[in-house]
């Protein structure tokens, strides 16, 4: 039992004492689980958990981590994906669910169907602009848990609600829970080489001269996912000054204003931009994207997958799901290439500003909570406790203690519970009798049982990588590559983010290594470190936690496969995008671009 426990120190080459040969063993579980989900279609949960094991095995046969040692790593990353990931999850879904069950949702959908019919504007400013607006205020996969039934509602397909949601989910993530991301990454990078510029500000300010550039592009992939190339060339105005004033409130706000508030303003920017220009300008045509109706057969991935496309259309909607019950089509026939006049129903003011409280309520709520006296005070004890995992006594390759063993309790100013006290004012406002709270609280719980095992078994998996070391030897691999790094430091956090779900974990386990490598091969750190977090963002979209929610959210538990399938090309040409703008920002061409 002793040895089971005992301390261990990660060695990032025990196989043969080469970090190349060591490297195909601590990548086994991520190809499994990309594998299994993308080839096999297996559900994400069960994927989730045989990758778990193949990590485990790993690390306990080729890098000796005792037994112990390694399911108590596991066990932590289980506790963290419940808490504090799941908790804001689940708790989100429930203030959408609260809306539901008094019928103010279908006033919102009515509220916003009257800024725009066209459901691929819709997509811009629920998916694009709120989506960013709630990254802003919570993170942590509450985006696509809230956004993907908002679509849903709308009339949107499944599939395509859930690759719109997840697609839209990019651009903000760098600077998404008021930038924890970012100082995130300024705190495990400051002091790891002597560079003074890796601070919070000077980070926030690299990245908002990156991720801004793809918030340019990311409007127009979605209006290509809705309606293929007739979409792109219908909507592009609106595509275009949504992801430009949002880029450039990205900018301007990182840079010159505040790093915390970045989405905050270049959300409301970009949504007020939309709305403005929807008082001159509308498409030449609304066609019918609704469920049940013929789509653009070139709607859907790069590689227009028609079939695929069709597919969406036949997906079933569990009974039980928030998203079930889609509004009926605004318009007219199939057919007919432009949606048929018809009323909206008006409901009163007071209903509609009913129907936005929430998403008020919450905004006050997270505003208020991250006051810096309030934020500093709340990040105290007894609001929050920070303990080290029992049992567990891991040291790193420095012989330093993990900083990861230690389990943060924030059980009060954690965005999960920020949003109970939202669902409760939510209740009050929209006179929604306790017991139909209560009941709409459990039954969220049971329509993301399955999101709920797979958010847990791929942090779990996540954590025996870090602390057994195979992420760090996958890491020293890329570091051998000297210069070509600076190409591939993109996709290093981009594979943090797919394998963790988020890019304050990505940062975490890579943020050193990458300034430590950009020292080594003769590289800015200051940039390396930023490419982490904007490549990173682009693999939230296939994060199997993330593929988890979206598909509870829109009934389609079990096919996060074809959720993988759809959305994965446009993450891989988003990466390329982002690779070739960092190598570019590493030379003469753009260096000038670099604080």
């Amino acid at each position: 039992m002793v040895l089971m426990f005992e301390q261990f120190r990660i060695v990032t080459d025990p196989v043969s004492g080469s970090v190349a040969l060591s490297a195909i063993f601590a990548a086994l579980s991520l190809l499994t689980l990309f594998l299994l989900l993308g080839v096999v279609r297996m559900r994400a949960w069960l994927a989730g958990l045989i990758s778990l094991g193949v990590a485990l095995a790993v690390a306990v046969l080729v890098y000796a981590m005792p037994i112990g040692q390694a399911l108590l790593s596991a066990s932590e990353g289980a506790a963290f994906g419940f808490f504090p990931i799941l908790w804001i999850v689940i708790n989100a879904i429930w203030v959408y669910n609260l809306t539901v069950v008094s019928g103010h949702f279908d006033v919102l959908r009515r509220s916003m169907e009257r800024v725009s019919p066209d459901m691929r504007i819709q997509a811009i400013i629920v998916a694009f602009c709120f989506g960013a607006l709630l990254e802003a205020l919570a993170g942590f996969g509450t985006p696509v848990a809230v956004t993907v039934v908002m679509l849903m509602a709308l009339g949107f397909r499944p599939l395509r609600a859930a690759a719109v949601a997840l697609i839209a989910n990019t651009a903000p993530v760098a600077y998404g829970a008021l930038a924890t991301p970012i100082v995130t990454l300024g705190t495990v990078t400051s002091g790891a080489v002597p560079d003074p510029r890796l601070t919070t500000e000077t980070l926030g300010a690299m990245v908002g001269r990156q991720t801004p550039i793809l918030a340019v592009v990311v409007p127009l992939v979605l209006v290509a996912v809705v309606d293929g190339r007739r979409g792109v060339r219908q909507t592009w105005p609106a595509a275009v000054v949504a992801g430009l004033v949002f880029g450039v409130g990205q900018f301007v706000a990182s840079n010159y204003v505040s790093v915390p508030l970045t989405d905050i303003v270049a959300s409301l920017a970009s949504a007020a931009a939309v709305v403005l220009l929807l008082r001159v300008w509308r498409p030449s045509e609304s066609p019918d994207l609704h469920e049940g109706a013929p789509e653009s057969p070139d709607a859907g991935s790069p590689a227009s997958d028609p079939a695929g496309g069709a597919r969406t259309g036949s997906a079933s909607v569990d009974s039980g799901s928030p998203a079930s019950g889609p509004a009926a089509p605004v318009g007219g026939g199939a057919g007919s290439g432009r949606a048929a006049p018809v009323a909206v129903r008006r409901d009163p003011p007071v209903e509609v500003l009913r129907a936005y409280a929430p998403y008020l309520i919450i905004i006050v709520i997270f505003s208020v909570a991250n006051l810096g006296p309030v934020k500093e005070a709340l990040a105290e004890q007894p609001w929050t406790v920070v303990f080290p995992w029992p049992g567990l006594d891991v040291l790193g390759a420095n012989g330093q203690p993990l900083a990861s063993t230690k389990f943060t309790f924030g059980w009060l100013p954690a965005a999960g519970t920020l949003m109970i006290l939202a669902g409760i004012l939510t209740a009050i406002v929209l006179r929604i009798r306790p017991g139909a709270a209560l009941r709409a609280y459990a039954r969220t719980y049971a329509e993301l049982r399955h999101a709920i095992v797979t958010v847990m078994a791929v942090l779990a998996l996540a954590y025996v990588l870090n602390q057994s070391g195979q992420t760090a030897t996958l890491g020293e691999l890329f570091a051998q590559a000297g210069g070509v790094f600076l190409f591939l430091s993109s996709i290093l956090g981009w594979i943090g983010v797919a394998v963790t779900g988020s890019d304050t974990s990505s940062n975490a386990l890579f943020g050193a290594l990458q300034v430590q490598t950009a020292v080594k091969a003769g590289l800015d750190p200051v940039l390396l470190a930023a490419a982490n977090s904007s490549g990173g963002v682009l693999g939230k979209m296939i994060s199997p936690q993330n593929l988890a929610i979206a598909a509870s959210a829109v009934g389609m538990a079990g096919r996060e496969g074809d959720i993988f399938r759809r959305v994965v090309g446009w993450s891989a040409v988003l990466l390329l995008f982002m690779c070739v703008l960092v190598t570019l920002q590493g030379t003469p061409v753009l260096d000038w671009m670099v604080p």
